[in-house]
């Protein structure tokens, strides 16, 4: 069993950290502030589906909450599925070689002035 990506292994470090930490004076005290605390948290998430479900009526019972999961969004794809997502496959095709070729281009660097033959150097970015 995991709680927050944490096993029962380090759950248990946790606890014996805090008994050496706290003191047997104290811990008590804690535990009861953690278990309300958990409770409180846990009243508003029921509060806050209930009152979604009585806002929502019947169409809560049809949402898939899973595909409104924000853990499965990876921008790339959603990035790649926008440029895909077109009118016509030729523009489908052409947004993306547009976006590949701007991809792959290299800034390019300014080439110095170059002098005339006889004409004095000059330096455009001297001061």
């Amino acid at each position: 069993m995991s709680v927050f990506g944490l096993t029962f292994e380090k759950l248990l470090v946790i606890g014996v950290l805090a008994v050496f930490l706290l003191g047997p004076e104290r811990l008590p005290k804690y535990a009861a502030g953690l278990a309300r605390l958990v409770k409180g948290i846990r009243n508003m998430a029921s509060g806050a589906k209930e009152r979604m479900r009585d806002e929502m009526g019947e169409d809560f019972n049809d949402v898939d909450w899973r595909k409104l999961d924000p853990r499965q969004y990876d921008p790339r794809r959603i990035i790649r599925d926008a440029l895909l997502d077109g009118p016509e496959p030729s523009a489908r095709v052409s947004a993306a070689a547009s976006v590949a070729a701007v991809s792959e281009q290299k800034p390019r660097r300014p080439r110095p002035a170059r002098a005339k033959p006889g004409a004095a150097p000059f330096d455009g970015e001297a001061t």
